[in-house]
């Protein structure tokens, strides 16, 4: 098929703007509609459930609302991330904020690239998050890291909180990761004097459940790490995942998990032989908020 030369004009429609993506069908351009294509199919099979997965500094960067609204509005059935995400929404929970505007000479300021925090925010984090782990621990001291993040859900107020919508919704969170967090620091130094203990195993219980309860299953992959390498194996002993996009920045050359082509997956059985797979190679938050809107 020939490629066809985009089209751009004024006031396009953002699936307009995809399909002309589509009409040219190579490089990136071409990617970005494939998968707009088949996020949007993912979302209309009623009979999949829909994993989403994490990495990088998604919140931060200004993605919070857009994964609160997929929980909100049941587009996906379970959400696997790494700490620091569930650590930056729960700084915005409690009154802080990320900023692009700050220089270290204003505040004491922590920064990820151009993304700024205020040292401030996360001394109410500490003082906040540490009387949530004595009111969870108060009549009960295991947990699963899943229910762990369901408490603390429930004493969040935030309506766009992702721990919030995810617990209001019963939708699980799974952060196999949250020790290496913010979060992970305050349960150690909780641990200097109280009790308190996460189960990481009980997880794979809840999570193998859910993988063979469901029809299909469709994963959208939000960069690399754990949360990625957790999703697709969630899912080795049905054969693997049934469709998948995934959006990342990491190269395949050294054989990295994070950077492995999704094709790679269905060698171990993480994606089913005749599975949909679509890599986008680029930053999640220019391409998903695309994508994402594309496919809606």
């Amino acid at each position: 098929m020939r490629v066809q030369h985009m089209t751009i004009k004024n006031g396009m429609k953002v699936k307009e703007l995809v399909n002309e993506m589509g009409r040219a069908g190579v490089l990136g351009a071409g990617r970005v509609y494939k998968a707009t294509k088949l996020l949007s199919e993912m979302f209309q099979d009623h009979e999949m459930n829909v994993f989403l997965s994490m990495a990088g500094p998604l919140v931060a960067g200004g993605m919070r609302n857009i994964i609160s609204d997929l929980l909100k509005e049941g587009k996906i059935q379970a959400l696997i991330t790494s700490g620091a995400n569930l650590t930056h929404d729960l700084l915005e929970a409690f009154g802080g904020g990320h900023y692009h505007d700050l220089q270290p000479g204003d505040v004491k300021v922590g920064h990820i690239k151009d993304i700024y925090t205020k040292t401030e925010d996360f001394e109410v984090f500490e003082e906040k998050i540490l009387k949530i782990l004595e009111s969870i621990t108060s009549t009960r001291r295991i947990f699963s890291i899943r229910e762990f993040i369901h408490e603390i859900g429930k004493h969040i107020e935030d309506e766009d909180s992702i721990i919030k919508n995810a617990t209001d919704n019963n939708i699980p969170i799974y952060a196999p990761g949250i020790i290496d967090s913010m979060i992970g620091l305050q349960l150690w130094m909780f641990t200097q004097e109280n009790q308190l203990c996460l189960d990481a195993v009980a997880d794979m219980h809840h999570l193998s459940d859910l993988v063979f309860e469901s029809e299909r299953i469709g994963a959208i992959i939000l960069g690399g790490g754990v949360p990625k390498h957790y999703t697709l194996a969630s899912t080795i002993l049905r054969g693997g995942v049934d469709a998948a996009i995934q959006i990342i920045m990491d190269r395949s050359e050294a054989g990295s998990l994070s950077g492995a082509p999704l094709e790679e997956a269905r060698t171990w059985a993480k994606a089913q032989a005749d599975s949909k797979l679509v890599t986008v190679i680029g930053d999640a938050t220019i391409l998903f908020p695309l994508i994402l809107a594309g496919a809606l």
